[in-house]
Parts: C-alpha cells; sequence; structure tokens
C-alpha cells in the first residue's frame, strides 16, 4: 500500500529537480555559458545543496548503520543531490541510528 504513494511521490520529486537544472534565461544555451544561468548549477543554490550533501553524508557515516546500508544512502545522496536528500530525511529513520548517548 505505502508502494503506491512512494513511486509518485518519487518521480515527481525527481522531475521537480529537473526544474532547477532547467536555464533562467530564454536565449540559448551555449557551451561557454556562466554557470549562474542554471539553477543549480551554481551561484548560491548549488552551494546550499552542496553544504547539506556534506552534511547528510557526514551523518550517514557517523551513523551505525550496515555498511552496505551506509554506501546505498551515500550513493542516493551522490547520484541525485537534491532529491537524495529529501528521501533521506523523510525515509532513512535518522533517530534510530544515532550514535549519540548522553552521559549520566
Amino acid at each position: 500500500m505505502l508502494s503506491n504513494y512512494l513511486l509518485p511521490l518519487l518521480l515527481q520529486l525527481l522531475f521537480s529537480s529537473l526544474a532547477f537544472a532547467a536555464p533562467t534565461s530564454d536565449g540559448t544555451v551555449h557551451a561557454m555559458s556562466p554557470a549562474s544561468q542554471w539553477g543549480t548549477g551554481g551561484g548560491i543554490v548549488g552551494f546550499i545543496v552542496l553544504v547539506l550533501d556534506i552534511i547528510v553524508w557526514i551523518e550517514v557515516l557517523k551513523s551505525n548503520r550496515p555498511p552496505l546500508n551506509k554506501l546505498l544512502w551515500c550513493l542516493l545522496v551522490f547520484i541525485f543531490p537534491l532529491v537524495g536528500i529529501i528521501i533521506y530525511w523523510l525515509f532513512s529513520n535518522r533517530s534510530a541510528h544515532n550514535t549519540y548517548e548522553p552521559i549520566g
């Protein structure tokens, strides 16, 4: 039952990430055009996505998950940066794999 809702949600997130990569100007895109014309290709948005990717990688690698699960989460975030972050924060069960234990 959950998979009936999960696949359309995943496809919708993938298509929305393509909208971020669309050129922001109406002119034709040349090979030597500046990266700031693209949504996540450069500038502040690209930097924010990069920082969030690094945060997810650190959180995954510090968790107590099995190595295969760590590898799969890192690959998902690496291959699909924006969508991978969203999927990780929605479906990763982060509290169950937290290695923080309070003293006392």
